[in-house]
């Protein structure tokens, strides 16, 4: 059998490129929560953004960011309440973009991450209040400690990826929780009370017999870096 000549290989490539590219330039999304593909998803391991601020002083608000975590989705868009989360991150993960700061943080003065190696986040209640935005409502355990949360939701919209083809959707949420409701009221009040958290993202319906899934939440963390 002829091997095909180097040309019409680089023709393939280029063809295969163009048609990806062309995917990307005319992808769109459905924003529209009940069209979404009901189903259980993973956390995109490389499209994800977790953040905590707090008040510092009163000058700003300091950014703690979350780089390893995971989380599963049991989306079901025709009956919405019957949606659920879980989330785990991993505790030591927490980066300020200092890295005294950071040793600090979660150390035992504050989160303990030797000891409470993993902040969860389990949801009890989600409830739709437009087509495209819900209150998810869950129990956020950091040391050891349990208190409720509410994030604000957003669904950014739905489509498979044009690059992965698998489908995917995207949602943004902010809340607030007290940390001393955590017993963390370390430094008080030089640093705040009200912690505010900010999160974006993606989650992956993965076709089945791909291999690729990571596991779900509940076993160890994964590592996975978000951006």
């Amino acid at each position: 059998m002829r091997m095909a000549s180097p040309r019409l290989w680089l023709a393939a490539v280029a063809l295969l490129s163009a048609c990806t590219a062309a995917r990307v330039v005319t992808h769109s999304v459905d924003s529209t929560l009940s069209a979404a593909p009901a189903g259980v998803y993973s956390l995109d391991p490389n499209h994800w953004s977790i953040t905590f601020d707090v008040d510092h002083l009163k000058y700003s608000r300091v950014v703690m960011r979350f780089n390893r975590a995971k989380a599963t989705l049991q989306l079901d868009a025709a009956a919405p309440e019957q949606s659920s989360v879980k989330v785990e991150i991993d505790a030591a993960s927490l980066d300020t973009n200092d890295k005294t700061l950071d040793k600090l943080v979660t150390s035992s003065a504050l989160i303990d991450a030797a000891n409470y190696p993993t902040i969860r986040f389990d949801s009890t209640r989600f409830e739709t209040t437009g087509p495209s935005t819900a209150k998810l409502t869950g129990t956020l355990t950091i040391h050891g400690a349990s208190t409720p949360v509410t994030l604000d939701v957003t669904f950014n919209g739905a489509a498979p990826n044009p690059l992965t083809r698998e489908p995917t959707a995207g949602f943004s949420a902010t809340g607030t929780f007290n940390r001393s409701s955590l017993g963390l009221a370390k430094w008080y009040p030089a640093v705040g009370d009200d912690v505010q958290v900010r999160i974006q993202a993606e989650f992956v319906q993965h076709r089945p017999g791909t291999g690729d899934a990571p596991p779900p939440a509940g076993d160890s963390a994964s590592g996975a870096k978000g951006e």
